[in-house]
């Protein structure tokens, strides 16, 4: 009784928490503009169902896709075995669903065998970002903590697994030796491999195995759902709706803005019909997270830091200081010191800080030639050529701030109609030449 006393205790606190900090993030997310009204929603499904639980675009990079499939099912299936563990921690019960018989055997059997693939997959990474050092994983933008987040939850993952196959090796062994409260259910083609590691144990010292690896199991897995909406591994949940509400316009498509669309028609026609405009004025572009849409702030969270984006940015690849996964990143740790600040004044105060200049230079900003790369190549949809438009928007219709090569072209536009140095009578003089 005081042991289903103490695991419900957690279990409420472990909720608790989770949920205040899942709060927290939505409520940072709405921060950004509301986004409009959605249309295809079954295409949106189908998408999200294709993108987001299918991993379609992981597999571009066989070697890291299947590696990510294992550890992402894993996740996902494994964790069913955790309703199992409430219910028995609740209830003080053993292995509840064994009733389930062969269908119960084969469940188990399959959360072995993927623990076993994750425990692998995780070495894989680790490896691969600690020992072969890949270029995308030691960018200057993956300081030590963002390098120490992928490291920490692919270690959790590792030690979860690793309590989760040696819990069921002293259960394997309990249940043959016929210890009351252990009675014989599921299947361990793993486990059963370990369980010659315990075979001198005594009854007692397997009970306390099994309880410790059971305790420690659980206890780790609700540490590790109240750290990830603190990490990057936060896109297990996010990318879900993320991919859902990504933009089904083509890529590159330029948002009018209501104003300049206004004002570009009363140009070409003084008596042209024009929409009435908002109640509050518009910032023109973007300069803050306030000045983002919730999706592009949706983004942000959604970012897995795997530096697919970046790799295939021909601006980075030339030694220029864009990196598409660092524009992502700088926005969600400027959204996270923006949730921060209202949390501790109860409304964001102005802290005299932006998300352009204070995280993202001008410089990172004119480095992007638009050409889509990094979009086509998120496993999740993000889109961070957006967030460089609205910002550079910002940078020339606010603070007049574009490159001289570009200023000259608006003079140009503004006087000739044409980003050429002649006026428009000299247009077709060109013609008149004898070819």
């Amino acid at each position: 009784m005081i042991a289903s006393v103490i695991f419900v205790l957690l279990l409420a606190a472990g909720i608790y928490f989770f949920s205040r900090s899942i709060r927290k993030v939505i409520r940072n997310i709405r921060l950004g503009k509301p986004m409009p009204p959605v249309s295809h929603k079954k295409a949106r499904w189908m998408q999200m169902v294709k993108v987001a639980l299918g991993q379609s675009k992981m597999v571009t990079r066989p070697v890291a896709g299947i590696m990510h499939i294992f550890i992402y099912v894993g996740f996902i299936i494994i964790n069913i075995e955790v309703l199992e563990i409430i219910v028995d921690g609740i209830f003080g019960t053993h292995r509840v669903f064994a009733p389930l018989g062969l269908f119960y055997d084969f469940l188990i059997g399959s959360f072995e065998m993927l623990a076993a693939l994750v425990l692998v997959a995780c070495i894989v990474f680790l490896v691969r970002r600690n020992v072969l050092k890949l270029k995308r994983f030691h960018q200057r933008e993956m300081t030590s903590w963002p390098r120490s987040d992928a490291n920490i939850i692919l270690i959790t993952e590792i030690i979860l697994m690793s309590l989760f196959l040696t819990m069921n090796a002293a259960d394997f062994l309990l249940q043959g030796r016929e210890v009351e409260h252990y009675n014989r259910a599921g299947s361990f083609p793993v486990s059963s491999l370990l369980a010659g590691m315990f075979n001198g144990f005594s009854d007692s010292q397997l009970i306390f195995t099994e309880r410790f690896c059971w305790w420690f199991h659980i206890i780790g897995i609700l540490a590790f759902l109240n750290y990830v909406p603190f990490s990057k591994h936060f896109h297990i949940f996010i990318s879900f709706p993320n991919t859902w509400y990504a933009s089904f316009d083509a890529k590159g498509k330029f948002s009018n803005m209501e104003q300049v669309t206004n004002e570009v028609k009363l140009m070409l026609d003084p008596s042209a019909p024009v929409s009435q405009p908002s109640a509050e004025p518009q910032r023109f572009g973007a300069k803050d997270v306030f000045d983002l849409s919730q999706k592009q702030l949706m983004d942000a969270y959604s970012c897995t830091e795997c530096g697919r984006c970046t790799s295939q940015c021909p601006a980075n690849m030339t030694g220029k200081l864009l990196s598409p996964r660092k524009i992502m990143m700088d926005t969600r740790d400027r959204l996270e010191e923006v949730g921060k600040n209202i949390d501790a004044n109860g409304e964001f105060k102005v802290d005299g800080k932006s998300l352009l200049n204070d995280y993202i230079t001008p410089e990172e900003l004119w480095a992007c030639t638009t050409c889509n790369a990094c979009v086509e190549a998120c496993p999740v949809l993000i889109n961070p050529l957006s967030i460089i438009i609205d910002m550079r928007r910002y940078l020339v219709m606010e603070e007049s701030a574009a490159p001289a090569e570009l200023n000259g072209m608006f003079t140009r536009l503004e006087n000739n109609g044409a980003p050429w140095q002649f006026s428009p009578a000299d247009r077709l003089k060109w013609s008149e030449q004898n070819f």
